[in-house]
């Protein structure tokens, strides 16, 4: 999708501060944190909302959560908590239409 925002970003037409990388997923830090610890996992392949996930994505999905679970562990927050929140469509407070999950410490 040439323009989502999160496949720009993927692509680096569009700066970020990466946090991890692999052929499955890209993680960044939020431009606007609302906590100590923000990041934005997204998976590579593009789709738009939770709705769109196929049988297929299973094994992305679960990477994606090993990969937020090690970030978790990486920015020590592991042991004292955290939130990992996905939002699926408008009404949901889904405002870029790329699924992704952010991970926060409040």
């Amino acid at each position: 999708m040439d323009d989502c925002l999160f496949c720009r970003i993927i692509k680096g037409e569009i700066p970020s501060t990466k946090v991890y990388e692999d052929d499955k997923v890209f993680c960044f830090k939020d431009i606007a944190p609302v906590a100590p610890v923000h990041i934005i996992t997204v998976p590579k392949k593009h789709i738009s909302t939770l709705n769109e996930l196929t049988e297929e994505d299973t094994a992305l999905v679960a990477h994606a959560f090993m990969v937020m679970k090690k970030l978790a562990k990486e920015f020590g927050v592991e042991e004292s908590g955290y939130r990992v929140v996905s939002n699926c469509n408008e009404d949901g407070g889904q405002s870029v239409f790329h699924i992704h999950c952010l991970i926060f410490l409040n």
